[in-house]
C-alpha cells in the first residue's frame, strides 16, 4: 500500500492517530513585519492619496463619509477623527484604516483634509 503525505508547509493537520507532529512557529520578527500593514508607513501628507467617498450600502440607509488612503500612526489617525468630530459635530468611528464619519460631510472633510496639508480627491458622485 502506497502512502501519500503533504508536504509540511501546506498541511492544515488537525488531528492524527499516528505520531505527534510539531507545530512550526514562525520568527517573531517575521510576523511582526507581516502583521505591519503597508498603509500604515511613514509618509509625507501631501504625497499620500487620499479619497473621501460616500457609502450608503449595508447601513439602513444612513449616509457615512468614507476618509481612507491615510498613511499615518494608529495614534495620529486617531487624534484626526476626534478633530473631525468636533468640528462636525458629528459622530464617527476607525474602522478598517478608514475614517467614517455618521452624515454627508464631504465637502468640509475636504477643505479640512487640504487645510492640514494632505491632498483629498473626492470618490464617486
Amino acid at each position: 500500500m502506497l502512502k501519500w503525505t503533504m508536504p509540511d508547509e501546506k498541511s492544515k493537520l488537525v488531528y492524527s492517530t499516528d505520531k505527534t507532529v510539531p507545530r512550526k512557529e514562525r520568527p517573531a520578527e517575521a510576523s511582526l513585519q507581516a502583521g505591519a500593514p503597508a498603509a500604515r508607513q511613514k509618509v509625507p501628507a501631501a504625497q499620500q492619496r487620499v479619497t473621501v467617498r460616500l457609502e450608503r450600502k449595508g447601513r439602513g440607509g444612513k449616509t457615512v463619509t468614507v476618509i481612507d488612503g491615510l498613511r499615518m500612526p494608529q495614534e495620529k489617525t486617531e487624534d484626526l477623527l476626534r478633530q473631525l468630530k468636533t468640528k462636525l459635530g458629528a459622530g464617527g468611528a476607525l474602522k478598517d484604516a478608514a475614517i467614517e464619519i455618521q452624515g454627508d460631510h464631504r465637502d468640509m472633510v475636504m477643505s479640512a483634509l487640504a487645510g492640514m496639508g494632505f491632498t483629498p480627491k473626492r470618490s464617486g458622485g
